[in-house]
Parts: structure tokens; sequence; C-alpha cells
């Protein structure tokens, strides 16, 4: 695989979690947070596990222990997103999950006890005032939903740079393929401990969780730790800053939800500094290549 075919796969992820809020949405109409988790990752896990049920001849304990931390930091993700979709709009999550952009060169001067530089400082002020405009309701209070939201865009972050740590080997398919596993088994658990198992009702309910499982989970999160071996990290950062593009527009569309004049300016503000965190990573050209 090419750098070019990889950042097209990675495009396509963009899109696919970009639609996940939508989903997400329509599933939790009818059944709990918990639970969607855990049937949206089961189907993922289950299709996957019966694809590509050869490579299980590769597993050894490592790749086991790898594959449960991936999984307990994916399911943290998903406990912030799901219970963040089911109290804002799947547009604004979708915005507000983008600022993992800009939380993950944050952790990597914490880990490394660097200062920031002046570009992550004009990001995350960037951020931090889209957030409010997009998100505060009265004064200066945010709701829960937006909280949820960033706790889960905390956790996608730090699982971007652990996968940079542990998914580059051979072994990486087969950790995709256990994390997705072990985050239906911990949603399972926290469904039987905090809601009332039940599945879908309806066929439009069936579909979305049907889609965020096959399309979202087993393509998504499958995808992405292979991709990410054949091209940089900055233009994979750039890649995503599409997914809440995506989300706005299909939420739009099929749910009719309009962020406000506030809402979009703060989308913007947002989105202003997920593109300039990325872009004044890239190194300047000098005289002798332009």
């Amino acid at each position: 695989m090419n750098s070019r075919k990889a950042e097209w796969l990675m495009a396509s992820v963009a899109l696919a979690w970009g639609s996940s809020y939508l989903l997400m949405k329509l599933g939790l109409d009818g059944i709990g947070p918990y639970n969607l988790i855990a049937l949206r990752f089961g189907i993922a896990f289950f299709v996957m596990s019966v694809l590509f049920f050869p490579r299980y001849r590769l597993l050894t304990v490592s790749t086991l222990a790898k594959g449960i931390v991936m999984g307990i930091i994916l399911f943290l993700i998903f406990y912030g997103m799901v219970n963040g979709v089911n109290h804002t709009t799947a547009s604004t999550a979708g915005f507000l999950t983008s600022t993992t952009v800009v939380m993950v060169p944050v952790l990597e001067c914490l880990l490394k006890r660097t200062l920031p530089s002046k570009t992550i400082v004009i990001g995350t002020l960037l951020a931090v005032a889209g957030l409010f405009l997009l998100t505060a309701k009265d004064g200066i209070s945010l709701d829960l939903g937006a909280i949820y939201c960033l706790i889960g865009a905390l956790f996608y972050a730090i699982y971007i740079i652990v996968i940079d740590k542990v998914a580059k080997g051979p072994d990486a398919f087969l950790i995709s393929i256990i994390q997705l596993g072990i985050a239906s088994l911990l949603g399972a658990l926290f469904m039987c401990l905090l809601e009332t198992p039940s599945l879908p009702q309806t066929p439009l309910q069936w579909g979305a969780i049907l889609g965020l499982g096959l399309i979202c989970s087993a393509y998504g999160f499958v995808v992405q730790p292979i991709a990410q071996r054949y091209t940089s990290p900055e233009k994979i950062g750039l890649i995503f800053s599409l997914e809440p593009v995506f989300s706005a527009l299909l939420s739009y569309i099929f749910l009719h939800e309009i962020l406000g004049i506030q809402g979009y300016i703060g989308a913007a503000l947002i989105f202003s500094a997920v593109i300039f965190t990325e872009l004044s990573k890239r190194p300047p050209v000098s005289s002798s290549q332009k």
C-alpha cells in the first residue's frame, strides 16, 4: 500500500466516523448507551473474527495484552461519546470530538516534559473559544453532553498516542480485532449493572446499530492502525479534521439539526484550530524546492 491509498482509506474512515454521530443518535432512541456500545462492538468483533479467524493462529500473550489495553481505552472513548450524543446534538458532538487533534500534541508535550510551542498555544486558545461558543448555554456553564464529548475526545487522544506505540508490528490487525471484543464486553458489563438489556425495536434502529457495528467499528477501527503505517501523522490529523464536517453535513441532511449563528462561529473556530495546528507542523519549503 502506498501513502496515497492509505490517505484515501483514512478519508473514508473519517466519513464513516462522521456518520457515527448520526447513527448513535438514531440508535439511542431505543436502547441505553452501554447497550449500544455492547451491540456495536459485539457485532464488529463477531464479523471480523469470522472473516479473519485464521489470524488467531498468530495470537500471543503479548498481542492479547495489547488488545485488552486498546479495548479498555476504546470503551472509555465511547463512554464519553455515546453519553455525549445522548445529551447534545449529533453535529455538536462531532465538532467537539475534533478537539482530539489539538489534545494529542498537548499530551505529547506533557509526556516529554517540554513546553508547548506557540502553535499549540494558539490552536488550544482557538479551540477553547470555539468550545465556549458552541456549547455554552447560560454564562460560562457547559451542558452535560459537551463534558461527556470532551472526555471521549481526551481518551481518543490517548488512544492515538498508545496505538502508535503498540500497533506498529505485524500483529496490528489482530490487536484491532481483539480491542473490539474487549470494548463490547465492558459495554455489556456496564449494561447489566446500570441498564435494562434490550434490543432495537424498529428497522431504523437496527439499521443504525448495524451501520455502527459494520461500517464505523469493524471497518473504521481495523483500518485505522493499518493505514497509519503508510502515511505521516500530519496528514492523518488533517484528514481526521474532515470528520466533524461530515458529521455536521449528515446531521443537517438527515436530522435537520441547525447549530445557529453562535454555534457555527464556534464550530468554525474549532475547525480553524484543527487546521492551524496541523498545517503549522509542516516544514517550510526551501527556496531550492520552490
